[in-house]
């Protein structure tokens, strides 16, 4: 059977400042490696909610709070209710740093009102004020809340001022061992709900952790195609080594 998958990769022209395309390169290669067609479909201001209802696999990036503020009143009143509902059906999507905080209830910044989110996760974020740092810098965790997958390493960059909290709803993506994580606090990183992943890795997150790839890659194939499904195995040496080498340097 020639599978196929089509990729929704929500604002690419405001929401890809650090690096984060080569989350969808990297997706795009993993399933072309394995003989599964695949096409990316760019969901921009312009596009009808409709176009996203076409896509099986959703992924969307993090920007600067210019660029954040352009996207944000469609994402949350246009694309956002699709989103949620796509979601709840188990579709499976990839959030990254200010795309998982804008899928919360709301960012409160230091000073001003609450910013309101798009409600497919359950927390919300908040800045601490002047006196805490960024929390910025290499960093790793260990996946404690994805099937198949727990007790793996996985590594990334971190740049947030922002504090994200965790509802009931959610499970922490992974047990931080270097880094700040979530909050600084409560020692985890990133957030499970369903087939969606929130972190807060830049990167980008996917080509340094692979087995996560897959497994988007897995659940978007499952879902479509109601059976379960499991990838052919590649090679992955050197994608390997560079992850070792960086879990090296970090710890």
């Amino acid at each position: 059977m020639n599978y196929k998958l089509t990729i929704a990769w929500l604002y690419p022209d405001l929401m890809s400042t650090y690096g984060d395309r080569g989350n969808i390169y990297c997706l795009v290669h993993r399933c072309q490696w394995r003989g599964i067609g695949v096409s990316v479909l760019p969901i921009t201001l312009e596009n009808n909610e409709k176009d996203l209802r076409k896509t099986n696999l959703i992924f969307m990036g993090g920007a600067q709070d210019r660029q954040q503020k352009t996207a944000a009143n469609d994402f949350i009143q246009n694309k956002g209710p699709v989103l949620k509902d796509m979601i709840e059906n188990d579709i499976p999507a990839l959030f990254v740093c200010a795309a998982y905080q804008a899928a919360g209830h709301f960012y409160k910044p230091y000073r001003g009102d609450p910013i309101p989110g798009a409600s497919i996760f359950d927390l919300h974020t908040e800045h601490p004020g002047d006196q805490k740092q960024r929390l910025i810098g290499n960093c790793a965790a260990k996946i404690i809340n994805l099937a198949g997958l727990n007790g793996i390493t996985i590594v990334g960059f971190e740049n947030h001022g922002g504090r994200t909290y965790l509802g009931s709803e959610m499970k922490p993506l992974a047990e931080v061992l270097a880094g700040g994580g979530n909050n600084s606090e409560d020692g985890f990183e990133g957030g499970v709900y369903r087939n969606t992943i929130g972190s807060y890795y830049h990167g980008p997150f996917l080509p340094k952790n692979c087995e996560v790839a897959d497994w988007l890659i897995e659940r978007a194939l499952e879902k479509k195609y109601r059976k379960k499904i499991e990838l052919s195995p590649l090679l992955d040496r050197e994608e390997k080594q560079a992850h070792q080498t960086i879990l090296k340097k970090i710890l």
